[in-house]
């Protein structure tokens, strides 16, 4: 069983969101072309509280941008974006969201952030997202969305270390690109833990 991971296609993430991803509406049409193709559609939620402390807005004298440590953990000081509750945390009005069979939510805990679908970033609590896939016989993932550098990266991370044979569409996917080569850097992080690459062209039935 093959499913669909459609990562945090959020308002905030496209084009005049909070935290806007260069280009990162241009995920929708490759998301939208392989939902018709899988019987199992995912997402992940960005999905915070107003007080999320990965906020550069919660922490005195941090910036946006800035890294920091959140409880021990590294982290990057975000602008408030994917307020639970708010149109920015809403999944894009072009995305086909009625062939998303079920949404994981993420960054609900305020003392830390989860960029991956599958875990919070100290992989203490899970999302549920792995057992629900696991309970579904499913052994092969395909992972796009926002940010490749970040959320993406984490939740490919995450399914490979889970057992599932893991390919990242690679066009369906855009950067938050902070630093230059962030993105490229992601790209061959994933490639050496053993995530395909795959460009969705080539996935057409």
């Amino acid at each position: 069983m093959k499913a669909l991971i459609l990562v945090d296609i959020q308002n905030d993430f496209c084009p005049g969101g909070a935290l806007a991803v260069s280009d990162g509406d241009a995920t929708i049409a490759v998301a939208n072309g392989l939902i018709e193709q899988f019987k199992l559609v995912v997402a992940t939620q960005d999905w915070h509280p107003r007080d999320h402390k990965s906020f550069a807005s919660q922490n005195d004298g941090v910036s946006i941008g800035d890294s920091f440590e959140l409880n021990g953990i590294p982290q990057v000081a975000w602008p408030d974006h994917c307020i639970e509750g708010t149109s920015g945390a809403d999944f894009h009005s072009s995305l086909n969201s009625n062939g998303i069979e079920r949404v994981f939510q993420k960054g609900t805990n305020p003392e830390i952030d989860s960029y991956s679908g599958f875990f919070d970033n100290d992989h203490r609590n899970a999302t549920g997202l792995g057992d629900f896939l696991q309970s579904r016989n499913v052994e092969e993932v395909y992972v796009l969305g926002l940010a490749t550098d970040y959320c993406v990266m984490f939740t490919a991370l995450d399914a490979v270390k889970l057992g599932f044979k893991t390919h990242l569409v690679v066009d369906g996917c855009r950067g938050v690109e902070l630093n230059e080569g962030d993105v490229a850097n992601a790209i061959e992080t994933m490639k050496g833990a053993g995530v395909l690459i795959e460009h969705s062209r080539d996935l057409k039935d």
